[in-house]
């Protein structure tokens, strides 16, 4: 691996990290419903574990009601378990062609809950953030031992890898922000 290659790796890796930090704060819930609420819940059609906007349309309705549309109606039954059996506790009702879910407001204590683990999701994307530098680093350090580069490039590539951490540092603390803001408010 030379140095520009380093820092692609490093530098896609990080961005990996962010991006599953974005998609995990998606599900959580607001005092508002979102369709990414339940975007990641698995319903098992087909004979296999897809996710439920790859076979239903999401939408909200009122201000308070999440729709999803099957495009094959025959899903609604497996949709409606899922739901029921996933992590976001919420009580689908079905009519037979669509499936409503009411999101009712949330109190203190579960804002508190969920502002918590918006804490432990944006802890968990630093740390592999920084995993993902010391790999970066430990690669630096492999090419200046193996003599593919000087002490200078080796310390501006540890310089670069470092830059990007604080980068990717921030934009999950940005992120994490957010959502905890969104989450307090009423």
């Amino acid at each position: 691996m030379d140095q520009d290659e380093i820092l692609l790796d490093t530098e896609d890796r990080m961005e990996k990290a962010a991006t599953m930090l974005h998609t995990q704060l998606q599900g959580i819930r607001t005092g508002r419903p979102t369709p990414g609420l339940v975007d990641s819940i698995r319903v098992d059609v087909y004979g296999s574990q897809t996710p439920l906007k790859q076979i239903a349309s999401v939408t909200v309705q009122e201000g308070k009601t999440l729709v999803i549309r099957p495009f094959d109606p025959g899903t609604i039954s497996s949709i409606v378990k899922a739901i029921q059996t996933s992590e976001v506790g919420l009580t689908p009702n079905s009519d037979g062609r669509f499936v409503r879910i009411n999101v009712p407001p949330l109190s203190t204590d579960r804002r508190r809950q969920l502002v918590a683990r918006v804490k432990e999701l944006a802890e968990e994307a630093r740390v592999a953030i920084r995993n993902v530098r010391r790999d970066g680093n430990k690669h630096a350090d492999n090419l200046e031992k193996d003599k593919l580069c000087t002490e200078d490039e080796h310390a501006r590539l540890k310089e670069q890898v470092q830059e990007l951490t604080k980068t990717f540092e921030a934009r999950a603390n940005d992120l994490a922000t957010a959502k905890e803001k969104e989450v307090m408010e009423d």
